[in-house]
């Protein structure tokens, strides 16, 4: 999925993110407002994960 789908689905996908990663808020998720990169960041922020940590779950979530 590219990025340009998932901004797009970003309203159907931020629930999913939300149970998937119960830290981070919803002003976490809007602020993230679909981009991979920023959610990683977030997960590694609240989670203490490492990078490469946080974007293979991103990666994962995408694949989905």
């Amino acid at each position: 999925m590219n990025s340009d789908q998932v901004e797009g689905k970003w309203k159907q996908l931020k629930g999913e993110a939300k149970v998937q990663w119960g830290k981070l808020t919803d002003d976490d998720l809007d602020v993230v407002a679909g981009h991979k990169d920023k959610l990683a960041g977030k997960i590694q922020e609240r989670y203490g994960k490492s990078k490469e940590e946080a974007e293979a779950e991103v990666d994962r979530f995408w694949a989905k």
